[in-house]
């Protein structure tokens, strides 16, 4: 019960996050400092659309127990990819920052989706 709890509280945390990092990286004409991070990490403009479409779609696979092991497994690798670039671009600060990212879907993966018997 206890597990099915935690695994539901990382479950919407998730699925937030991913919903909320998607639709910044579609908007990100109106907040600079994301266009200016990214450029920093070396990645160019229009991979900010595709970062956005792809957070939205892992949110979205997150929300289905079909799809829960997936949607995990690509929000896990793109927060490696994300943690990648930075450490190529020296940028260390952003690599430490994302450790506890990557592992909330691992730890959803080891706790399996919330409701399934």
């Amino acid at each position: 019960m206890i597990k099915n709890i935690i695994s539901l509280i990382l479950l919407i945390v998730s699925v937030g996050l991913s919903l909320s990092h998607g639709w910044g990286s579609l908007n990100y004409k109106k907040n600079p400092e994301s266009l200016k991070m990214m450029s920093q990490l070396g990645l160019a403009e229009w991979t900010m659309p595709v970062f956005g479409i792809s957070a939205i779609l892992v949110g979205i696979l997150l929300l289905l127990p079909k799809t829960f092991f997936i949607g995990n497994l690509l929000n896990a690798l793109s927060v490696v990819f994300i943690m990648a670039f930075a450490l190529r671009a020296g940028n260390y600060g952003i690599a430490l920052i994302e450790i506890p990212f990557v592992a909330i879907p691992l730890l959803l993966i080891w706790l399996k989706y919330p409701f399934q018997n």
